[in-house]
């Protein structure tokens, strides 16, 4: 279990990278379509802004805190918080982030759709960039809620509370020592 703890870090902190390049890309949408150059054949030269990059910027946002929150969590035993503290309150969290992320990535590509025909332009490059690290971080939220059912599963099966099984925090075994004592074997 102790690897798996390392395996839900690295995936938090792959997913706090790419929701701070998506910000980053999401700004920069909205500052070109916000501030069209003169003579720019895109919208007529008339400034706009696409409805999808709001959306994305809120996902990142709260994937961002989320994220910053639980790596946290993990690394620290000072912060005592109602919510979350169970692998059920992460997956309820993973899964509201997947929600936002597969809306996010799916209007995306479903504005833009294939940008192949305009590689030639920095606006369409970063389209494409916004609608590669939308899929990258929904791809990473899916495999980690996948591995928090695997988590929650393996625990309900081990002698464990399943998904009321308290998060681990920094210097414990992933919980297994608690789950060793509830089930009457020796430590």
């Amino acid at each position: 279990m102790g690897k798996l703890r390392w395996i839900r870090i690295g995936l938090y902190g792959a997913l706090l990278a790419f929701s701070l390049i998506l910000l980053a890309l999401a700004c920069a949408r909205i500052n070109y379509t916000l501030h069209i150059p003169r003579g720019d054949p895109l919208n007529g030269g008339r400034d706009f802004y696409d409805p999808v990059i709001p959306e994305l910027i809120f996902a990142t946002l709260i994937t961002l805190g989320w994220s910053s929150l639980m790596l946290f969590l993990f690394f620290s035993n000072t912060l005592n918080l109602r919510f979350p503290k169970l692998y059920g309150d992460e997956l309820i969290g993973l899964a509201i982030l997947w929600f936002f992320w597969i809306g996010g990535a799916g209007a995306a590509s479903r504005l833009w759709g294939d940008l192949s025909f305009c590689q030639q332009f920095q606006a369409c490059q970063i389209l494409s960039a916004l609608e590669a690290f939308a899929w990258i971080g929904w791809l990473i939220l899916t495999v980690m809620i996948v591995l928090q059912v695997v988590v929650v599963l393996s625990s309900r099966n081990g002698g464990g509370k399943g998904i009321a099984e308290p998060l681990p925090t920094w210097g414990s075994n992933d919980g297994v020592e608690e789950r060793k004592q509830n089930v009457g074997v020796a430590v």
